[in-house]
Protein backbone atom coordinates (compact mmCIF):
# COMPACT_ATOMS: atom_id res chain seq x y z
CA UNK A 1 0.00 0.00 0.00
CA UNK A 2 1.59 3.08 -1.03
CA UNK A 3 0.87 6.63 1.29
CA UNK A 4 0.20 9.74 -1.30
CA UNK A 5 1.87 13.06 0.09
CA UNK A 6 -0.02 16.31 -0.87
CA UNK A 7 2.36 18.81 -2.06
CA UNK A 8 1.67 22.54 -1.57
CA UNK A 9 3.18 25.51 -2.44
CA UNK A 10 4.97 28.10 -0.05
CA UNK A 11 2.29 30.39 -0.50
CA UNK A 12 -0.38 27.77 0.36
CA UNK A 13 1.25 27.20 3.60
CA UNK A 14 2.16 31.00 4.42
CA UNK A 15 -1.80 31.33 4.03
CA UNK A 16 -2.30 28.07 6.14
CA UNK A 17 -0.65 29.17 9.28
CA UNK A 18 -2.29 32.80 8.81
CA UNK A 19 -5.73 31.44 9.13
CA UNK A 20 -6.88 32.82 12.83
CA UNK A 21 -7.45 29.23 13.79
CA UNK A 22 -3.88 28.21 13.45
CA UNK A 23 -2.53 31.12 15.36
CA UNK A 24 -1.50 29.34 17.96
CA UNK A 25 -0.16 26.17 16.58
CA UNK A 26 3.41 25.54 15.18
CA UNK A 27 3.76 24.31 11.26
CA UNK A 28 6.64 23.47 9.35
CA UNK A 29 7.13 23.19 5.72
CA UNK A 30 8.90 20.38 4.42
CA UNK A 31 9.73 19.19 1.03
CA UNK A 32 6.18 21.00 -0.16
CA UNK A 33 4.35 19.23 2.64
CA UNK A 34 2.59 21.43 5.55
CA UNK A 35 3.29 19.29 8.98
CA UNK A 36 1.62 20.72 12.19
CA UNK A 37 4.10 20.23 14.99
CA UNK A 38 1.55 18.38 17.96
CA UNK A 39 2.92 19.24 21.60
CA UNK A 40 4.11 16.13 23.66
CA UNK A 41 5.12 16.95 27.53
CA UNK A 42 7.93 14.37 27.67
CA UNK A 43 9.84 16.56 24.87
CA UNK A 44 8.85 19.80 25.89
CA UNK A 45 10.09 19.05 28.97
CA UNK A 46 13.65 17.86 27.97
CA UNK A 47 13.70 20.63 25.21
CA UNK A 48 13.26 22.86 28.05
CA UNK A 49 15.97 21.63 29.93
CA UNK A 50 18.60 22.21 27.18
CA UNK A 51 16.86 25.50 25.89
CA UNK A 52 18.40 26.57 29.78
CA UNK A 53 21.59 25.01 29.93
CA UNK A 54 22.03 26.45 26.19
CA UNK A 55 20.38 30.27 27.73
CA UNK A 56 22.86 29.79 30.85
CA UNK A 57 25.82 29.19 28.44
CA UNK A 58 25.02 32.25 26.41
CA UNK A 59 24.53 34.85 29.19
CA UNK A 60 28.05 33.96 30.96
CA UNK A 61 29.68 34.07 27.65
CA UNK A 62 26.95 36.77 26.09
CA UNK A 63 27.42 35.03 22.43
CA UNK A 64 24.27 34.05 20.74
CA UNK A 65 20.58 34.10 20.51
CA UNK A 66 18.59 30.78 21.75
CA UNK A 67 14.98 30.25 20.87
CA UNK A 68 12.35 27.74 21.66
CA UNK A 69 9.68 26.02 19.84
CA UNK A 70 8.37 29.49 18.80
CA UNK A 71 11.28 30.22 16.79
CA UNK A 72 11.03 29.21 13.14
CA UNK A 73 13.54 29.28 10.45
CA UNK A 74 14.32 29.48 7.11
CA UNK A 75 16.10 26.49 5.26
CA UNK A 76 16.53 26.23 1.72
CA UNK A 77 12.69 26.86 0.63
CA UNK A 78 11.49 24.72 3.40
CA UNK A 79 10.41 26.44 6.86
CA UNK A 80 11.61 24.71 10.52
CA UNK A 81 10.45 25.12 14.19
CA UNK A 82 13.02 22.85 16.03
CA UNK A 83 12.13 22.76 19.46
CA UNK A 84 15.30 24.55 20.21
CA UNK A 85 17.95 26.74 18.19
CA UNK A 86 20.70 28.44 19.25
CA UNK A 87 21.85 31.27 16.45
CA UNK A 88 25.00 33.18 16.93
CA UNK A 89 24.90 36.97 17.54
CA UNK A 90 27.37 37.63 14.21
CA UNK A 91 24.65 36.14 11.83
CA UNK A 92 21.48 36.74 13.79
CA UNK A 93 19.42 39.82 12.22
CA UNK A 94 19.80 42.89 13.91
CA UNK A 95 16.84 44.07 13.18
CA UNK A 96 13.52 42.41 12.16
CA UNK A 97 9.92 43.18 11.96
CA UNK A 98 7.90 42.01 15.04
CA UNK A 99 5.51 40.13 12.85
CA UNK A 100 7.94 37.64 11.48
CA UNK A 101 7.45 34.09 11.37
CA UNK A 102 10.73 32.29 10.31
CA UNK A 103 14.52 33.74 10.87
CA UNK A 104 15.60 34.09 6.82
CA UNK A 105 18.66 32.76 8.31
CA UNK A 106 19.86 29.09 9.22
CA UNK A 107 20.84 28.69 13.38
CA UNK A 108 24.12 27.11 13.75
CA UNK A 109 22.40 24.64 15.98
CA UNK A 110 19.40 22.89 16.12
CA UNK A 111 17.78 20.43 18.52
CA UNK A 112 14.70 18.01 17.45
CA UNK A 113 13.52 16.03 20.24
CA UNK A 114 11.82 13.13 18.91
CA UNK A 115 8.03 12.37 20.30
CA UNK A 116 5.89 9.68 19.30
CA UNK A 117 4.18 11.41 16.45
CA UNK A 118 7.25 12.15 14.74
CA UNK A 119 7.50 10.96 11.00
CA UNK A 120 11.59 9.14 10.72
CA UNK A 121 10.80 10.44 6.69
CA UNK A 122 10.54 13.79 7.41
CA UNK A 123 12.91 13.90 10.14
CA UNK A 124 15.79 12.52 7.56
CA UNK A 125 14.38 15.35 5.13
CA UNK A 126 15.25 17.85 7.89
CA UNK A 127 18.38 17.06 9.03
CA UNK A 128 19.70 16.75 5.22
CA UNK A 129 18.61 20.25 5.11
CA UNK A 130 20.22 21.41 8.00
CA UNK A 131 23.20 19.88 7.21
CA UNK A 132 23.31 21.38 3.70
CA UNK A 133 22.64 25.07 5.30
CA UNK A 134 25.77 24.26 8.00
CA UNK A 135 23.28 23.69 11.08
CA UNK A 136 24.61 21.21 13.48
CA UNK A 137 21.80 19.16 14.81
CA UNK A 138 21.24 17.50 18.07
CA UNK A 139 18.51 14.76 17.81
CA UNK A 140 16.90 13.64 21.38
CA UNK A 141 15.80 10.41 21.94
CA UNK A 142 13.82 10.40 24.67
CA UNK A 143 13.04 6.87 25.33
CA UNK A 144 16.55 5.07 24.50
CA UNK A 145 18.32 8.39 26.70
CA UNK A 146 20.48 8.98 23.79
CA UNK A 147 21.62 12.42 21.89
CA UNK A 148 22.67 12.02 18.25
CA UNK A 149 25.11 15.25 16.92
CA UNK A 150 24.93 15.67 13.00
CA UNK A 151 27.33 17.82 11.34
CA UNK A 152 28.16 18.37 8.26
CA UNK A 153 31.20 16.45 6.53
CA UNK A 154 31.67 14.56 10.11
CA UNK A 155 30.15 10.82 11.32
CA UNK A 156 27.03 10.70 13.93
CA UNK A 157 28.13 11.03 17.15
CA UNK A 158 25.93 9.24 19.70
CA UNK A 159 25.95 9.83 23.58
CA UNK A 160 24.10 8.00 26.16
CA UNK A 161 22.80 8.75 29.61
CA UNK A 162 26.50 8.66 31.12
CA UNK A 163 28.21 10.82 28.99
CA UNK A 164 28.77 14.80 28.63
CA UNK A 165 27.93 17.07 25.49
CA UNK A 166 30.94 19.59 24.60
CA UNK A 167 29.55 22.36 22.22
CA UNK A 168 33.04 22.39 20.35
CA UNK A 169 34.43 24.89 17.78
CA UNK A 170 30.54 26.24 17.80
CA UNK A 171 29.95 27.07 21.96
CA UNK A 172 33.46 26.86 23.44
CA UNK A 173 33.18 25.66 27.35
CA UNK A 174 29.91 24.53 26.72
CA UNK A 175 29.28 21.39 28.53
CA UNK A 176 25.75 19.04 28.97
CA UNK A 177 25.50 16.19 31.34
CA UNK A 178 23.13 14.03 28.57
CA UNK A 179 21.68 12.38 32.38
CA UNK A 180 20.56 16.17 32.88
CA UNK A 181 17.99 16.72 30.42
CA UNK A 182 16.36 13.43 31.40
CA UNK A 183 13.44 13.95 33.84
CA UNK A 184 14.14 12.05 37.07
CA UNK A 185 10.94 11.20 36.75
CA UNK A 186 11.28 8.98 33.17
CA UNK A 187 13.56 7.04 34.63
CA UNK A 188 11.88 5.97 38.05
CA UNK A 189 8.69 5.20 35.16
CA UNK A 190 10.97 3.31 33.39
CA UNK A 191 12.40 1.37 36.40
Amino acid sequence: MFHTVERHSLEAFEKVIAQPENVDKRFEYIAGEICEVPSNPLASKIAGLILTFLNMYIFKNNGGQVTGSDGGYMIGGDRYAPDVAFISTERYPEELPYDIGYLPVPPDLAVEVVSPSDDPRQRSIKITNYLAAGTVVWVVYPMARELEVHAQGQRVRIYGRDDTLEGSDMLPGFAMAIKDIFPASQAADEA
